[in-house]
């Protein structure tokens, strides 16, 4: 069988752990076989990134905004007992942070749907997307340990010199202070990306935050929303037939409960981080969601959305054998892969990603499937396979197809 051809290639950002491990069977076994595999490599572990100060980080962001398209692996965020065990330099900050930062954009995440595994929240029946805002909050911070009495303030200097201060707090004895901030312009390109995107999906929009504490912060977010909407999408989605609602972020948290899904959920950066993977666990795991960062600069980052399954790893290092699913960084690589056809006009390409996913979910609803798949699914003729086993078993569902 002639390989499948590429034109451009794609950013291709390795990460840590057991992801990276499973990084590699998927290349060996589901890419390579089928692709003339042409990627810009860049190492995004842990090692890597101390070695060059990560500086690869920012490096791997820069050629996603040359060639357009990218695909990352889950990646680790340092605390204080991984620069212990690693040995690093500093504590770096979320590679994911950084990228989306330099992207902008927004992460659209929604849960893989297979037969035979259904949600935990007996209501849903259609997915529900969360459209999560990739740039500022806490993961762009400055924050700091405050050890003895003092007062902390927010100051901030015009141009022009004039000084303006606010006290947060007046400490009496130890403390932490945090410092984050966001900007208008991106905030707008979130709005207009959720507001985009509900009307290519024809699905309702909810938009949430805190604005009754946070007044001016989350109050700014919900203020851009409602101005682009009532000037540029209120007519539309009248048209369309879909609603754009606003409400806080509890009150979303009592009503996903109660709803059918089939909707578009904004959220604050850390809102969204939190609640895409409840969702992912909620409709069947961790490893079941798909993720794309779309930029308004027309750049576009595939990745999955949980860590590095680090206690699978330390049984891999041990010998034994493991069972983890490797869906969601299967469904990065065909995200970007589709992409990557569709932008250059590959239709052959596209194609095979389209392949690649039918098999995936082929194999998972033959029976065939990882142990935190197994726990969930109600299939009455189940097969527990290894990490490498499932991929195999992918592979032999995709040969049929190809």
């Amino acid at each position: 069988m002639n390989r499948i051809k590429m034109t451009t290639p794609l950013v291709e950002m390795d990460g840590d752990e057991m992801t990276r491990i499973i990084w590699q069977m998927i290349k060996d076994e589901l890419l390579t076989p089928y692709i003339d595999l042409n990627t810009e490599y860049y190492d995004l572990g842990l090692k890597h990134r101390d070695e060059t100060d990560d500086q690869v980080t920012i490096d791997a962001a820069n050629a996603n905004m040359k060639y357009g398209v990218s695909v990352k692996c889950a990646t680790i965020t340092p605390n204080l007992a991984r620069q212990e065990e690693y040995g690093l330099k500093r504590l770096y900050k979320s590679p994911n942070g950084t990228i989306r930062a330099m992207l902008d954009g927004t992460v659209f995440r929604a849960p893989i749907l297979v037969k035979g595994i259904s949600p935990v929240v007996r209501k849903w029946k259609k997915p529900i997307t969360i459209a999560r805002h990739a740039y500022g909050d806490v993961y762009k911070n400055s924050e700091m340990k405050i050890d003895v009495p003092g007062k902390a303030e927010l100051v901030f200097t015009a141009q022009d010199g004039t000084v303006t201060r606010k006290t947060i707090f007046e400490f009496t004895g130890p403390g932490v202070i945090q410092g984050i901030h966001n900007l208008d312009a991106s905030i707008e390109s979130f709005a207009r990306s959720c507001f985009t995107y509900a009307l290519a999906v024809k699905q309702d929009l909810w938009f949430a935050t805190k604005d009754t504490i946070s007044k001016i912060y989350d109050g700014d977010f919900k203020a851009i929303f409602e101005k682009i909407y009532e000037e540029e999408f209120r007519d539309r989605f009248n048209e369309a037939g879909i609603i754009y609602f606003y409400t806080l972020i509890d009150d979303v948290a009592a009503r996903l409960m109660k709803n059918e899904g089939g909707f578009v959920l904004a959220l604050k950066n850390y809102d969204g981080d939190v609640q895409s993977d409840m969702l992912s666990s909620a409709f069947g795991s961790l490893a079941m969601m798909t993720s794309v960062l779309v930029s308004p600069h027309g750049y576009f980052e595939y990745e999955a959305a949980h860590g590095t399954v680090q206690r699978h790893y330390y049984k891999h290092l041990a010998g034994e054998t493991t069972s983890t699913n490797s869906v969601a960084t299967i469904f990065a690589w065909t995200g970007a892969l589709r992409k990557r056809g569709e932008l250059d006009g590959n239709s052959e390409l596209a194609a095979f990603a389209d392949k690649l996913e039918h098999a995936t979910l082929t194999t998972i609803e033959s029976g065939k499937m990882t142990g935190d798949l197994i726990l969930i699914s109600d299939l009455e003729n189940k097969e527990k396979l290894s990490t490498l086993g499932f991929i195999k078993a992918v592979r032999e569902t995709l040969d049929t197809l190809m």
